[in-house]
Order: structure tokens, then sequence, then C-alpha cells
């Protein structure tokens, strides 16, 4: 950006950059310089540094950051402001954005990755279509299996576009992931700027080239990215927001590269694939060339009736069966309320059982204490069916008919079992009440994958 008689201070311009902020609210980085503000702020509008808009938007009325077109019910008689992203901070009528954009900035080129080299041959080919991808500008779908190691396959594809000076995001729509994939690009690329943001984020500095983000978290974002990457792009709840669709096309620059990535890809995102004529990338078999474990059925009738009072028979001997082999496990469940009412009967066969579940603050802690061997086995719902790798772990599913446990869901949950070398094999099963369409097309996907021949 020209020099035009001010220079502006690092400490705001690194947050800035790419990002929509209302100017009402106070980014808790700044609060050092917090009485310079105002007037740095008066500096960046005087000599053009940022652009600045209504939070909304009057004809049609629409919120500015997150693109929601308000409806008659999120208005007052005194004020419009939007609810669709207020656990963001409030947006108004009287809310100004601002916008801060520096296309002369530069990151550093040189560099030294730290990631592994070797690739299976399939891992390889698909990181040097992602490589073609990046450089014609066009948009990929990576379709992998759980254990695939899709993070490996981006490495290279990444180490590319950060000598190329390129700033990346990859968005996915749970905070655990974020929080899986912050320490392995960390150590892959150990020189680099990396921010990861989510709810509860801790404060980062400097201007990241690389952000791991919740697909919420881009509402702050646009024109932001020369490459997008959505991980886990069929997870909830991405698929069921068309608003989180439009902040990652926000956040991205026009022709920057949309690369989806998913083990479990929808009939809708094959269509467009099609449609628009992505690049596709399929890797049906994981990295060890292993097969994925196929989940088994077993019927556990009148489970909600019985878990009241008791763990039925079947549940208790196979949670039996992992402690006496130490064998870490997790039991999925449809609801939190039937989580939390059957863990004092799991409890009575080991004290060292555990839930988690999407509001416990404790949840990060409890899942490294089940890789450290200090929990044996957690409950929990649908928030740890991505985003989580222990070696060894065993999968059951309570009450797998439930309307929750859809064909994706049920594949993901059945993806944390034989993902390392040295445990290929695990058991996975499905407790119900009555076998469902998702539970079959689950098991038919993965047979299928299985069976898949690399061409």
């Amino acid at each position: 950006m020209k020099y035009k008689g001010f220079i502006v201070p690092p400490i705001i311009s690194d947050f800035l950059i790419g990002r929509v902020w209302a100017e009402d609210q106070l980014p808790k980085q700044w609060q050092a310089i917090a009485s310079q503000v105002p007037h740095y702020m008066h500096l960046l509008k005087k000599y053009g540094y940022v652009q600045q808009q209504q939070g909304i938007r009057q004809q049609p009325k629409q919120c500015m950051r997150c693109l929601t077109t308000l409806q008659r019910h999120l208005i007052t008689y005194t004020l419009t402001y939007c609810r669709h992203c207020l656990m963001m901070g409030r947006v108004t009528s009287q809310t100004t954005l601002l916008t801060y954009h520096d296309n002369q900035y530069r990151f550093i080129k040189k560099t030294i990755a730290q990631y592994p080299q070797q690739l299976s041959e399939a891992q390889q080919r698909v990181s040097q279509a992602l490589i073609t991808s990046v450089k014609a500008r066009q948009h990929h779908l990576v379709d992998a299996v759980c254990g695939a190691g899709k993070t490996e396959m981006l490495f290279p594809m990444l180490d590319y576009a950060l000598h190329k000076r390129y700033r990346i995001c990859i968005a996915t729509p749970r905070a655990d992931v974020v929080k899986e994939l912050m320490p392995r690009l960390q150590q892959a690329f150990p020189q680099r700027v990396i921010h990861a943001l989510y709810g509860d984020a801790p404060l980062s500095k400097g201007c990241a080239q690389i952000i791991i983000a919740t697909t919420h978290q881009l509402y702050h974002f646009e024109n932001a990215f020369d490459i997008m990457i959505v991980d886990e792009a069929d997870a909830f709840p991405f698929t069921y927001d068309h608003t989180l669709q439009l902040a990652v096309t926000k956040a991205k620059k026009q022709d920057a590269p949309l690369i989806f990535v998913t083990a479990t890809p929808s009939k809708t995102l094959l269509a467009l694939v099609k449609k628009e004529q992505w690049q596709h990338s399929k890797v049906w078999h994981r990295y060890h060339q292993h097969p994925l474990p196929v989940p088994r059925f077993s019927s556990l009738f009148h489970y909600q009736t019985t878990l009241k009072k008791r763990l039925p028979r079947k549940l208790a001997r196979w949670v039996q069966e992992r402690l006496q082999c130490c064998e870490p496990f997790l039991i999925f469940f449809a609801t939190k309320q039937l989580m939390a009412s059957s863990l004092i009967h799991f409890q009575q066969l080991d004290p060292l059982i555990e839930s988690v579940h999407a509001h416990d603050s404790e949840r990060t802690h409890k899942v490294q204490l089940l890789r450290d061997g200090q929990v044996k086995g957690l409950l929990t719902t649908t928030i740890l069916e991505r985003g989580i790798t222990i070696p060894n772990i065993q999968i059951a599913v309570v009450g797998a008919e439930h309307t929750i446990f859809d064909a994706s869901a049920l594949i993901q949950i059945s993806g944390r079992a034989g993902r390392h070398p040295q445990y290929p094999t695990g058991d996975i099963v499905f407790f119900h009440h009555g076998i469902s369409v998702a539970m079959s097309k689950a098991r038919q996907r993965i047979r299928m994958q299985n069976a898949y021949k690399e061409v």
C-alpha cells in the first residue's frame, strides 16, 4: 500500500487485514493501546486504509457480516439488529463495520517445512493434483476415507502456497478439529504465523499466513484468503446453515480456489462438483493399506428404559471386554440426557470412565486423558464423531437407529477406529432398537470403499 503520511501500528494492521470488524467492539488484542485506538481509527479513515459500511443494509434488510436477510421478527421498532450472528457480537443498523485490505503486504518467502515427506502413491497423486488446481485457480474436491491421511496430503500444496506468499484458511465446522489440526500445522511449518480461531480460543499475535478456524469465524473475514480449504465439509452445522456457506465465499478472494476435503460428500456437493467441473480426487484406502473396520449390528431393545435402572447385559459385557483388554473406547449416545443418566452405571464397572459433550469446559482435557490412558473410556455425544485420533480405540454407538445418526455421522464415527498402522483393526458395534436405513447405508459404503480399486 502506498505510503500516505501515516504508518499503521502492526498491532492494528496484523489484526485487521482481511477482517470485517464492528467499530464499537474493541478487540482484546488492543487493550494495551485502548486509549490511542480512537486516534488511530481517525487516521485510518482519513488516509483511506479502512472501508466503512453500515452493519445492516436497509434495502433489502441484510446483515453485512453474516449476509443473513433479516425477517420481520428480527427487527424492533427502534433498532434493526441481526440475531443470526449475535454470538459474534451485536450488529445493528447503527453499527459501522470496518474492513482493512493491504494488497502490498508480503509474507516471508523462504521457509523450512518439517512435515513427513513419505506419502503413499495415492497420497502423492492427490497432493500433486491439489498443486495443479492451486496453480490453475480451480476448485477441487478431495473425497478420502477417514484415516486416509488427508492432512498429510495437504502439506505439499500448503508448502507451495506458502512459498508463493499466499494466505490460506482451513475452515472446519467443529472446534475439536481446529484444536487437532493446530499443533500438526505448527510442527509442519514452524516458521509461519498460524492462528486458531474458535469460540474461546486464546489470543494470538502477528499476522497469520495460515488461519485454522471454525466456519462461524469466517463471518469476520472478507476477501481475505488466496486459498480456502473446507475440512469436513459435510459436517453439521455447515451443511444446514446457508450463511456459513456464504461466509466461505465471502472470506476468500474472488479467484481463490476452493478445496473441499471430506470422507462423506453429500449428493448436493457431488452434483455441484459435476456441474461446475471441479477437480475430483478419490482416496478410498487408508494410508497403511488396511481395510476400514466394518461396523456390526447388535440389538439392544428398550435400551432407553433399561439404562434408567442398569446397563443392558450386552453393553455391560462389551465394556468389560474392553477394560480387560486395556483398550480405550468411545461410546456414542444420541442425547446428552441419556448419556448423563447412564454415566453412574458405567462408573460402577470402572470409576475411570468419563463423559463429554459440546458444552463441557473440560472436553479437551478429558480427551487427552483418554489418549494418556488415565481415563479408560469416554461416553460422548456426536461432538467427537470427527477430529479425534487415538491408537487402538474401540467404538460403540448406543441407539444407532436414532435420526441424529445419519449415514454420514455413522461413517465418521466408524472412521475413528483402526487409524493407527500398529492397530489397523477395531471393534465397531451399533447397538440398536431396530436397524435403520442410515445404518445399512453406512455399512454398505464402508464395504464399497474397501472393495474399491485405485486407478
